[in-house]
């Protein structure tokens, strides 16, 4: 039957239900806090782990070994040392990172590292090198991925690639606002394709010139002896650390384990440790593999095609058979290399929130959302990847130049971090062994970013120094005002302190449901909070009769790591809560208090705030909210503007809420 109202528009409630429908259907429905086994169930195990976290430094293969053999030009018989000295590289960063992952269970990577062991400045330095790192593991992955995807397409079709990488970026920006395990999952079969396709790939490549190997190894001796007469072993030299130095692309992303330890499963050092060595395994067999299959093959470059492609196409022949295996081959890469920007997606959000917590960005990039996923780091990512892959035109060489800068800058920090930490831990079980290991992971970082910086500065390497240190600069900016606010506050708290807020003399009446009553909206016992009381008693004389306390405790990445933590957060607001009462109490003012547990504050603020007026009728809601006698652009993205969204929701609803300012100079 037709709905009389079916002439007018639609309403608003009819609008939000619309919009409501399609945020679920594209980000899925909320999570459940009070589901006990929430962080069991979104924790990943080891092989999850390395799909979600692994693909990023596999995925590398696509491109950093490519990179490397170019880099040879006609000196090619050094492939077998740049496939030895690959392997063997990708094994001494991966160990050095399992023993940060010991050292650092929480998680944090480079910028926790850095932080606590070289300082907060150079851990800021580390963490935006990590940010930058990981727009560009986006840029890159995805680029890599339009690439090998377009290189068994004609090249009349090559004009349609920058649409559908923009295209790639824009679903898995949806995708991990879904959530983690939702897009490990889907995403998973593309990572195991990759791994059957290339084994075969490089187990043929290898053994069908098995027996032609002592003839290459002979013409590599005799390459070798005429470079020496004509360059000179310091001349072989620099072209072997050059070609090193431009692989560096292979080992990004091995950090990434140590970044993401708050989504693995309990024990997560132990699932930690098992990811890095399934990483590091799968990682250093296929980067020497594919190096030394160049070699054996003879592979040059050809239009439109990837190395790896020429390879594919070598190995298979031209049947029909054949074929199909190179696209299904190049398709898996393709495919591999956008599983692989999901370790941007994944860590980059969480340095961001670590360093949210810290509070050298804006705090609401530790937000969660009703996901629990850190959405707007995921935005943030997505958007600056978007700019870096249109200012480069998804050019994938200025990209690796860009990319492999910063990825060493963390390295070598947290590896001169760990050197320091180990070095003075006299008498320590291992300590020479970790002392060696970590000196040597030092100067191959430090080796590599030097040259990679040196050789390529003019060929894009100045950008990512310039964004990065711009970025540290604004990090910089950002934390001072955050200072200049929390020397005001604890200003204020000093003023408030000698207020009463112990048990009250004598008992206080219960407040009374027909009386006017005043709720106020607080966070945890402080200043702020305590002003907020005392001004609406200054501006609202016997006024109010009774008051209630409102509070949200809110789940954001610092305190997402488990049901303890989310426990302890609820004790937390409880007993703030109770001191607010009992000051009011003291003050001679019946009072009680309201709480909930959520990750949107302005939501389950008005959800606590409908309730409490159905309570008590003749209600008014109160709330601080710092100004500035100067308000900029900036104060707000740093500063929450929860007051006056929950006020305009309140009125909506008919109630009343004022905003009392805290001034702050």
């Amino acid at each position: 039957m037709e709905s009389p109202n079916s002439d007018f528009p639609p309403s608003d409630d009819e609008k939000s239900s619309f919009w409501t429908r399609l945020k679920r259907f594209l980000f899925g429905k909320p999570r459940d806090l009070a589901e006990t086994s929430i962080f069991h169930r979104l924790s990943l195990i080891p092989i999850l782990a390395w799909v979600g976290l692994g693909a990023d430094g596999l995925s590398s293969s696509s491109y950093g070994p490519e990179e490397a053999f170019r880099a040879l030009g006609q000196h090619t018989y050094l492939a077998f040392g740049l496939a030895l000295g690959t392997a063997l590289t990708v094994i001494i960063i991966a160990l050095s990172y399992s023993r940060i992952i010991e050292e650092f269970p929480s998680g944090g990577g480079g910028y926790l590292v850095a932080s606590k062991l070289l300082g907060k400045r150079l851990g800021v330095v580390s963490g935006c090198a990590l940010l930058v790192d990981y727009i560009l593991t986006i840029a890159v992955s995805i680029t890599a991925a339009g690439d090998a995807l377009f290189s068994t397409l004609p090249l009349e079709w090559h004009a349609a690639r920058l649409p559908v990488l923009i295209f790639l970026i824009i679903a898995l920006t949806i995708l991990n606002i879904r959530g983690v395990k939702e897009s490990v999952l889907i995403l998973a079969p593309i990572f195991f394709l990759f791994l059957l396709t290339h084994a075969i790939l490089i187990g043929i490549g290898v053994f069908a010139h098995a027996t032609n190997i002592p003839t290459i190894v002979q013409e590599a001796a005799v390459g070798f002896r005429a470079d020496y007469s004509t360059l000179g072993l310091g001349g072989i030299l620099s072209i072997f650390i050059y070609a090193y130095s431009l692989g560096g692309g292979t080992y990004t992303g091995i950090e990434a384990v140590s970044n993401g330890m708050p989504i693995m499963r309990e024990p997560r050092v132990h699932t930690a440790r098992k990811t890095m060595l399934y990483m590091a395994v799968s990682l250093s067999l296929t980067a020497a593999g594919l190096l030394v299959c160049y070699l054996l093959w003879n592979i040059t470059p050809e239009p439109g095609k990837t190395l790896n492609a020429v390879l594919a196409n070598r190995v298979a022949g031209d049947s029909p058979l054949g074929q199909i295996f190179v696209v299904t081959t190049m398709v898996a890469a393709g495919a591999i290399l956008i599983v692989g920007a999901q370790a941007g997606f994944l860590d980059g959000p969480r340095v961001l929130a670590n360093m949210a917590v810290d509070s050298w960005v804006p705090h609401r990039l530790s937000a969660l959302s009703e996901r629990l996923t850190t959405m707007n780091g995921i935005v943030l990512m997505g958007l600056a990847a978007l700019a870096v892959l249109l200012y480069t035109g998804g050019n994938i060489h200025s990209l690796v130049v860009m990319y492999s800068i910063n990825v060493f800058l963390t390295f070598s920090l947290s590896m001169l971090g760990m050197w320091r930490l180990w070095y003075r831990r006299k008498g320590m079980t291992f300590r020479k062994r970790r002392v060696a290991l970590f000196t040597v992971g030092f100067l191959l970082c430090a080796t590599i970013l030097t040259i990679t910086m040196t050789e390529k500065f003019t060929e894009g390497g100045w950008m990512t120094l310039f964004i990065t240190g711009a970025v540290v600069l604004l990090c910089f900016a950002i934390h001072a005002h955050y200072r200049g606010v929390w020397v005001r506050l604890e200003k204020l708290n000093g003023i408030f302190a000698d207020l009463p807020s112990g048990e009250p003399k004598s008992p206080v009446a219960e407040p009374n449901s027909k009386d006017s009553t005043a709720a106020i909206l607080v966070g945890g016992y402080s200043g702020l909070g305590v002003h907020t009381l005392l001004a609406i008693f200054r501006a609202f004389p016997r006024q109010y009769k009774s008051l209630i306390f409102i509070s949200v405790g809110v789940v954001d990445s610092g305190e997402m790591k488990g049901a303890d933590q989310i426990e302890t957060l609820k004790q937390r607001i409880e007993e703030s809560l109770k001191k607010y009462v009992r000051l009011a109490n003291n003050l001679g003012y019946p009072a009680t208090y309201r709480m909930s547990i959520g990750t949107d504050v302005a939501d389950e603020a008005l959800t606590l705030c409908l309730q409490a007026s159905k309570d008590f009728p003749n209600i008014a809601f109160f709330a601080g909210k710092l100004v500035f006698k100067q308000e900029s652009w900036y104060h707000g993205l740093l500063h929450n503007q929860t007051a006056f969204s929950l006020q305009r929701s309140l009125w909506w609803e008919g109630k009343t809420m004022v905003i009392l300012p805290v001034r702050v100079r």
